[in-house]
């Protein structure tokens, strides 16, 4: 099954990295939503190639997302699910934070997919507002 998410990611200090052709990019210590797609093949498996990069298991970096997921600085702090749903455009737009410019949306007219959101709580609540289901499976870093 595939559809739309949403991941927060958790900055833990200010920092600055190259993100593929985007080049440098700043990052505040915040938390960020990142609004991506899974209808391709394996749909929501691709939370666990996430996951597994945000946990330092996997190194390869495909996508905007994996170069912050895979920093030191960076945690993923929980996913939401939007089964069966195209809202990744949409979900950009209307969560609540400040674009970060260009980030995951070269594929699209958009100008984001990645916001600095106003905190963690504010973000899942904005996000079961619009219909997305909370990952059981939030706690990245347990072991």
């Amino acid at each position: 099954m595939g559809g739309t998410y949403v991941l927060a990611i958790d900055v833990e200090a200010p920092t600055s990295l190259t993100v593929g052709a985007l080049g440098e990019l700043a990052f505040e210590e915040e938390t960020y939503a990142y609004i991506g797609s899974a209808f391709g093949p394996g749909g929501f498996a691709r939370l666990d190639r996430h996951r597994e990069l945000a946990r330092g298991e996997r190194d390869v970096r495909h996508w905007h997302v994996d170069y912050l997921l895979g920093h030191e600085a960076a945690s993923l702090e929980a996913a939401v699910r939007f089964p069966d749903a195209d809202r990744e455009c949409e979900l950009a737009g209307t969560l609540p934070g400040e674009a970060v410019p260009g980030f995951g949306s070269s594929d699209c007219d958009c100008g984001s997919h990645l916001l600095e959101t106003p905190g963690l709580e504010a973000l899942l609540e904005a996000a079961a507002d619009a219909g997305g289901v909370l990952e059981a499976d939030t706690e990245v870093g347990a072991d």
